[in-house]
């Protein structure tokens, strides 16, 4: 198991999952503790950096794409402080995150993790009831009804109307544009399949009208995520009251188990030896053999036990 514990967070991969715990307190950015604890599996990972400074560096997973609701939700929008998939590294824990590194990507390797896209979430999307938002309102969701309420600073057309709530079956797209520049961003609900002109967020009922006067604002992308994971044709699954989503092994078609071979393959020995490892232990030619080993472990060649008491052997290695 490998671990890295910093103040912006805390990072732990067990071989099988890389489990992201926020940091606390000031400093941390209120999307990153208002979506809490995240658990990622070896699946949903395309990737993983390290980028040092001069002050230490930077942890950067890389997710498939269309694995994470709230990065399908914020569309590369994102800033590196809200972004919960990656962690700032101190100076003295350079040698921890490039360990951490080779780590997940060897599991990587050793697993043959595709690294396109999915046709469905691989993650839970936030946690309900969610609320977030600024600006001229605040959104919220509870699983089944949005509500969007009016603060002081809002236009006169939608305060006049009071609150507004609508179930999320007649939600059909969900948008979220951070504030960038002198530009506002909006959070907006688009419900029905009508042509009718779209009024500005300020103006729109079913909008808040995002300003970047603050942080708090970039939560709304938390609402965002947790209605996008329950439209109709979003993986085909449903949510559980937490938010998970059901059924995520069965989302992409690159994950599904390989095929079995034309041929049956010829009994194996009671104890099939793992073959042996490359002359001059080269690193490429480990590689290889990490390879090797998996498609033996497929094939049905090599058991659970063997293939792992065989990774092991070679991993260490490297």
């Amino acid at each position: 198991m490998a671990e890295i514990i910093q103040r912006d967070g805390t990072w732990t991969f067990d071989g099988e999952s890389v489990r992201i715990t926020p940091g606390r307190g000031k400093g941390i950015h209120p999307l990153r503790e208002g979506l809490g604890e995240r658990v990622v599996p070896l699946a949903a990972l395309a990737g993983i950096s390290f980028e040092p400074d001069r002050k230490g560096g930077r942890l950067r997973l890389r997710l498939r794409d269309g694995a994470c609701p709230v990065l399908r939700a914020a569309e590369g929008r994102l800033k590196d402080g809200a972004d919960p998939y990656q962690l700032t590294v101190e100076k003295d824990r350079t040698g921890v995150a490039q360990y951490f590194v080779d780590e997940v990507r060897n599991a990587l390797l050793v697993e043959q993790v595709p690294t396109g896209a999915v046709d469905g979430f691989l993650l839970p999307g936030p946690a309900v009831p969610v609320a977030g938002g600024g600006g001229d309102g605040t959104a919220s969701f509870d699983g089944e009804t949005v509500r969007l309420t009016w603060n002081w600073k809002a236009k006169e057309v939608k305060t006049s109307g009071g609150p507004v709530s609508f179930p999320v079956s007649e939600v059909t797209a969900v948008h979220w544009v951070p504030a960038i520049g002198l530009e506002n961003g909006h959070l907006r609900f688009v419900r029905g399949g009508g042509t009718a002109p779209v009024p500005a967020a300020e103006y729109d009922p079913y909008s808040l009208d995002l300003w970047g006067l603050s942080k708090k604002e970039d939560t709304a992308v938390l609402v965002a995520a947790a209605v996008l994971v329950r439209l109709p044709g979003t993986a085909g699954r449903t949510a559980g009251p937490d938010g998970a989503l059901e059924g995520v092994t069965a989302t992409a078609p690159e994950l599904a188990p390989p095929a079995a071979p034309a041929e049956p393959a010829a009994p194996a020995p009671p104890t099939p030896p793992a073959p042996s490892a490359p002359s001059g232990d080269d690193h490429d030619a480990l590689l290889r053999r990490l390879r090797e080993l998996g498609d033996l472990h497929r094939a049905g060649v090599l058991t659970d036990d063997e293939f792992t008491a065989a990774k092991q052997a070679v991993l260490k290695r490297l």
